[in-house]
């Protein structure tokens, strides 16, 4: 049923190519009938050359210029048929693909934080490939191979219908063999194209994080984990291969069935007189003719069964369940204030973990608020509430008022500048990077967020400047360079709120303080978020949340809570003990 439905969703993409496909179907035509016509052509020259001195080699001239023709015209036709299916299958393709990565942009992220990378990239990337190799196999050869068993049975009728009888008899044995292989090989392709998903998204694991992987001695446990998936792909697709390669040897045993009727019949017949010596030829190449579509179509069954096993994991991923939609013509914040406010929220990742219960806070304009904790408190999860990552289960959260459900989420995160403990850089050079969140902004602004950032100076050292490209995730830039160029992609666009969630991690003391004082003039008048497990680095916040378990269990400034001898004096004393 699944098999049906994908197959019908390929069709619609098809269909919005109609012209491309009218045009194949019709060129297809052409090359057939010209195809087949080439063999009457030599079948009637054999009959111009009866025997020695008798033969009319004027109307064998006159049938060389028209063989010379129908091939030439025949080639061209096929090749423009071909323009037409690439066209028509890279279209298809593209819209495709672009779908599935349009639809990622929508997908929540509860969906992209519980499913492997590689899994996914394999299905963007392989599984769409995939695809594409077989339907273009599918538009080259099936339409070419049902009009040449048509358009051959109509020549041969009209030649002979008794020997075309012996043709037709025999082939419900090649629709048999077919029918057997696209049963079987369905199920083993679709094993096939999810084991190599599975085994893609260990390959992801292990390369990017290879000096994990080689500190902690783990080389022996990912080979063998890597060999018992590589097996299982094996397996799976060595049964795939071999049920499909049944095709050929099967295809061959008919072919040789039908050309073997066709020439004992045609043999006797030619012996009576109901048929000459040229006609008896026309039969034979028809006969080849006719059973090499079989040939192909069982291979291309074949590989649209793996496109089709691969568009079904494309499919899949496109329908999953999109992010719940913007608010239709809400409001619309154009700079915010900074007034912060979550009302009795509640939210856990899995319905069985409740992780934020009951969580109440009021944050005035300007304000800079810490946020501390164990792990696994919270700390985070109340980030992602905030840029709306997540939405609350129950409760609410609002920016000046707004409920933030209401805003669309583009115009909520345009208020907040965000530097993460995980830096992201993507494959440009130092001043796309850095120009990420404001494409246009000029020369004079990037390097003067770069200065702000204390960033300015080892840029000036790489090789060219800010005109140096970046390998994919920064390279071979340190961790803390790499952090200092996502604290200057902030720097640059100044939104009126701020979240830093351990901003200076990977950043050494000394220029963590310079960072400070930065991030001290940066979030003046600004409504500052600041996740940190250094609470040295947050005694001059104006308000500090002492989170445990899901809920705020202390909040004030860092002398009072000190003061206090609560649960913050016993984290902030645990960092100074001997």
């Amino acid at each position: 049923m699944k098999h049906k439905s994908t197959l019908k969703r390929v069709l619609h993409y098809i269909a919005g190519y109609r012209l491309y496909l009218a045009a194949s179907l019709l060129l297809a035509v052409l090359t057939v009938a010209l195809t087949l016509y080439a063999p009457v052509l030599t079948g009637d020259a054999i009959d111009y050359m009866i025997g020695e001195g008798r033969v009319d080699f004027g109307a064998l001239g006159r049938l060389l210029v028209q063989l010379g023709v129908v091939i030439g015209a025949t080639s061209l036709f096929q090749w423009l048929m071909n323009l037409c299916n690439n066209h028509m299958t890279y279209k298809v393709v593209m819209d495709v693909r672009t779908e599935a990565f349009d639809h990622m942009q929508d997908l929540p992220l509860s969906y992209i934080d519980s499913h492997p990378q590689g899994d996914i990239v394999s299905r963007l990337v392989a599984d769409i490939d995939q695809f594409s190799d077989g339907l273009l196999m599918g538009f080259t050869q099936l339409f070419t191979g049902v009009m040449t068993i048509l358009g051959t049975l109509f020549f041969m009728l009209s030649v002979n219908v008794g020997i075309t009888l012996v043709v037709v008899c025999v082939t419900p044995v090649s629709f048999l063999v077919a029918s057997f292989i696209a049963r079987s090989t369905h199920k083993m392709f679709l094993l096939q194209s999810e084991t190599r998903g599975e085994l893609t998204s260990l390959i992801d694991e292990m390369v990017g994080n290879q000096k994990v992987v080689r500190a902690f001695g783990y080389e022996d446990e990912a080979v063998s984990r890597f060999g018992e998936i590589n097996q299982r792909l094996e397996n799976h697709s060595l049964r795939a291969i071999f049920i499909s390669s049944i095709t050929n040897p099967s295809t061959r045993f008919v072919n040789s069935l039908v050309y073997a009727g066709v020439g004992v019949s045609g043999a006797l017949s030619a012996i009576r007189g109901g048929l000459t010596v040229g006609q008896l030829s026309i039969f034979l190449s028809y006969a080849n003719q006719y059973t090499k579509p079989f040939n192909e179509i069982s291979g291309v069954v074949t590989e649209l069964q793996n496109a089709l096993a691969c568009a079904a994991r494309v499919f899949d991923f496109i329908d999953q369940e999109p992010m719940t939609p913007d608010a239709e013509a809400g409001p619309i914040i154009e700079k915010a204030k900074g007034q912060v406010d979550l009302e009795d929220v509640a939210f856990s990742y899995t319905k069985d973990r409740e992780l934020i219960r009951d969580l109440n806070l009021h944050v005035e304009p300007g304000q800079r608020v810490a946020i501390v904790g164990p792990t696994g408190c919270g700390k985070s999860t109340l980030i992602n509430l905030l840029m709306r990552f997540y939405d609350v289960d129950s409760g609410s959260i609002a920016v000046d008022g707004c409920d933030i459900r209401q805003l669309s989420r583009k115009n909520l995160r345009e208020q907040y500048g965000m530097v993460l403990q995980e830096t992201w850089l993507k494959s440009a050079t130092v001043r796309e990077n850095i120009a990420y969140g404001k494409p246009d902004a000029t020369d004079e602004e990037i390097i003067a967020a770069a200065k702000a950032a204390h960033a300015h100076s080892f840029i000036r050292r790489l090789p060219e400047g800010y005109d140096t490209v970046l390998s994919e995730d920064g390279g071979s830039l340190s961790q803390g360079q790499k952090q200092l160029l996502c604290i200057t992609r902030v720097m640059l666009c100044l939104p009126p709120m701020l979240i830093l969630d351990e901003a200076t991690s990977s950043i050494d003391t000394r220029t963590e303080l310079k960072i400070q004082n930065a991030f001290a003039k940066m979030m003046e008048g600004r409504t500052s978020f600041i996740v940190a497990h250094r609470l040295s680095t947050i005694k001059e916040a104006d308000r500090i949340l002492v989170m445990r378990d899901g809920c705020i269990v202390e909040q004030g400034t860092h002398e009072s809570l000190l003061a206090k001898n609560g649960f913050y004096a016993e984290l902030y004393n645990s960092q100074w003990a001997v």
